[in-house]
């Protein structure tokens, strides 16, 4: 797979920009603020829908535009698809492939897989719990795009049911009926507990295909410096299986059990929303514990893993490395492009070109305000 052009208008930094990309290396070389990133984060977004830099749409659209479009054309096994996606805030989405509408943009999930490391991923080993499943949950739907679908339902459950538990707690205030707010909620306990579980099943599936990956990536990077592990961490428990009735069952017994607890607070305490990834190094959680330059080697790790783990499925995803080399010394650089120079597609950006190995100079394509130029 790899993705042959990419335009953008009124996208970011950019008003209007086309790239023609190849298969194999292509450098993307420009000072900070230039819009490399801005590039990247295009094409993680036609991967994803959704940006690694922010949280909502509104900033992707050019200051004074109305929307944003991507236009992105991707090769997978000798075929070419073109994924549109106009970006509006404020408003739903619209995306096209092949030129033909499609009726929700989830449809377009899976037209390019693409595994992107940034700077921002030392957020997975320091940040929230939240960072960590939505590496998973992307990670899921990246093998199996089916799960967007997964993922949209139960997050209208959740925001449903703490609408409602929210309605409960204020009622419970001015003097309500108790009775009323549990029989109300009892009816979304069934949907949060059946997609709950499906999306559980899911991430405990992923987490141990992905562990002995992570295990041999870390070792890769940062060689002889311990045994790097994740494990699935439920509020449901520990040693689940990706047994799908069970699991549902065990939801709703947890909801059972806290729903008290949940009306006191207005909010929905059970669930996969509530889970996070635990990371070791050694016999020690890599949060606290670990040193900077470890937590960078093992965030790093866990991309290099996501995509060992989607090649091992048959799956070339296109491999991006934003800002990276800069972050490293020069004996991690040197292993680093041992272990990509490989991939089908791989787009690097740099602030200097002497940042990138000599075996990774492929392509180089110098970026400035508004523009991108091939120069070699």
């Amino acid at each position: 797979m790899h993705v042959r052009r990419v335009e953008l208008t009124d996208f970011r930094s950019y008003e209007r920009v086309a790239v023609d990309l190849d298969p194999g290396v292509s450098v993307l070389v420009g000072q900070n603020g230039m819009g490399k990133t801005n590039l990247i984060e295009a094409l993680g977004y036609v991967a994803t829908l959704d940006s690694h830099r922010v949280a909502t749409d509104a900033p992707l659209v050019r200051a004074g535009a109305a929307s944003a479009v991507i236009r992105c054309a991707i090769v997978h096994e000798g075929r070419e698809l073109l994924v549109e996606l106009e970006i509006v805030p404020g408003r739903a989405n619209r995306a096209r492939l092949n030129r033909s509408p499609v009726r929700r943009p989830r449809e377009v999930l899976g037209a390019l897989r693409m595994v992107l490391f940034a700077p921002e991923d030392l957020e997975l080993v320091r940040g929230d719990p939240s960072e960590r499943r939505r590496y998973l949950d992307d990670l899921l739907v990246a093998r199996q795009p089916r799960f967007a679908g997964v993922r949209a339902d139960y997050d209208r459950v959740v925001k449903q049911r703490n609408a409602l538990l929210r309605n409960a707690y204020l009622n419970r205030k001015v003097g309500g009926t108790r009775g009323q707010d549990l029989s109300t909620l009892a009816v979304w306990d069934h949907h949060l507990a059946h997609h709950g579980a499906e999306l559980l099943a899911g991430r405990l599936e992923l987490a141990a295909a992905l562990a002995p990956h992570l295990t041999k990536a870390y070792d890769a990077v940062a060689p002889g410096r311990g045994a790097a592990a994740i494990a699935y961490a439920s509020r449901l428990g520990e040693a689940l299986q990706a047994d799908r009735p069970a699991l549902e069952a065990a939801i709703l017994e947890r909801l059972q059990e806290r729903r008290v607890a949940e009306i006191e607070r207005g909010m929905t305490l059970v669930g996969p929303h509530r889970d996070d990834l635990a990371l070791s190094l050694g016999d020690l959680p890599v949060k606290g514990y670990a040193s900077h330059g470890e937590c960078w080697s093992f965030a790093l790790a866990l991309r290099l893993a996501a995509y060992d783990l989607l090649r091992s499925d048959g799956i070339e995803p296109v491999l991006v490395l934003d800002d990276v080399f800069a972050e490293l010394d020069g004996s991690r650089r040197e292993r680093l492009a041992g272990l990509v120079s490989d991939a089908a597609q791989l787009l690097v950006t740099c602030a200097v070109p002497e940042d990138v190995p000599a075996s990774l100079r492929g392509a180089r394509f110098d970026v400035v305000t508004g523009a991108v130029s091939r120069v070699s």
